[in-house]
């Protein structure tokens, strides 16, 4: 798989086709709107929807962990979805790969979901931060809109954007870069995505699950 390497604020970021971002310097993987919990937020409201994104979710994780040689995950908020996020069968796929990744570093910056679902569990040793959270000359948030010290690297909006011809449509998860933010795709999967529009001096980056491609 092909990523894209973007140099901002002095430092190298690797855009990955996964959807999220890595920080080689750091040796820090950056993940937004994960939503743990999801779809048994939806099957406890009677929805039927299906089961095992916690697992697909964490079985991603696990992947770029090791492909990059990561030693610290920073969510930027929506780490669970609901508080139904709680569910024992959701909080034991967690907690059973926490004790596989015991020397792992992690990060949560809060975000809204976050605020309505509660905090993840003690066990999981998580560090819980507000926004925005500072990190050399980044502003980890969940919203793209703070007012920030740093360059934002933020989650929320779960960015899509559509390829167009003449006669057919496609609509990916996108990376927006701007000159004072980026805001990264959903990581989570059934987690939807939002068509958003360029805005002066922002670069577009599509990913296709297999590489990563800058839109002019």
């Amino acid at each position: 798989m092909t990523g894209s390497v973007v140099d901002i604020a002095g430092e190298r970021l690797l855009l990955l086709p996964e959807k999220a971002v890595f920080w080689p310097a750091e040796k820090m993987l950056i993940i937004a709107d994960i939503h743990f919990g999801k779809a048994a937020s939806f099957r406890a409201q009677g929805i039927p929807v299906p089961r095992g994104t916690t697992t697909e979710n964490l079985f991603k994780l696990d992947a770029l962990i090791d492909i990059h040689g990561a030693e610290h995950v920073v969510f930027l908020g929506d780490f669970l979805h609901a508080r139904a996020a709680h569910a024992s069968s959701t909080q034991q796929a967690m907690l059973a790969w926490r004790e596989r990744r015991r020397e792992l570093r992690l990060t949560l910056v809060r975000g809204n979901h976050d605020k309505h679902a509660g905090d993840p569990a003690a066990a999981l040793g998580i560090e819980l931060v507000d926004e925005p959270h500072a990190v050399g000359p980044f502003s980890f948030c969940h919203h793209p809109d703070l007012e920030t010290g740093g360059y934002a690297l933020a989650g929320h909006v779960h960015p899509a954007w559509v390829l167009a011809t003449r006669f057919d449509s496609l609509r990916l998860p996108c990376f927006v870069v701007g000159k004072g933010r980026m805001i990264l795709p959903s990581f989570g999967s059934f987690t939807g995505g939002h068509v958003v529009t360029r805005e002066p001096g922002d670069a577009i980056f599509v990913t296709s699950g297999e590489a990563v491609h800058s839109v002019r």
